[in-house]
């Protein structure tokens, strides 16, 4: 086969060369890409249980008690809208005293834990 000068084109080794690159490439992009929503679950489950605890406070503040469930923690009186989407969110015991809850996005790989007043998420 005869190529005339004017003609202009890949070869296949170009061809190859960049599927190549772009396989290398994607090698890398994919496990960070996984990596990324792993945290971005776990920070949605972490944020839950922050907005969880100021609404446990504000429910002390009407009724001198901590909530024993997450249902008198919904809505707007106490500022909580709910959870984010497949996050777990439980209350493990509540008092006078303070109160234990955990959460845990069903796609994330940590369980964040609080005991109030004033814990920090763990």
């Amino acid at each position: 086969m005869f190529m005339k000068k004017d003609e202009k084109g890949f070869t296949l080794i170009e061809l190859m060369i960049v599927i190549a690159i772009i396989g290398i490439l994607a090698a890398i992009a994919i496990p960070q890409f996984s990596a990324y929503r792993q945290r971005s679950y776990n920070s949605a489950a972490q944020a839950d249980l922050r907005n969880a605890t100021t609404a446990q406070e504000a429910y002390f503040v009407d009724f001198s008690t901590y909530a024993n469930s997450t249902a008198k923690l919904f809505g707007e009186t106490f500022g909580f809208l709910g959870t984010s989407r497949d996050v777990d969110l439980r209350i493990s015991s509540a008092s006078v005293d303070g109160y234990t809850m955990t959460s845990r996005h069903t796609a994330g790989n940590k369980t964040f834990t609080i005991s109030g007043p004033g814990g920090t998420v763990q």
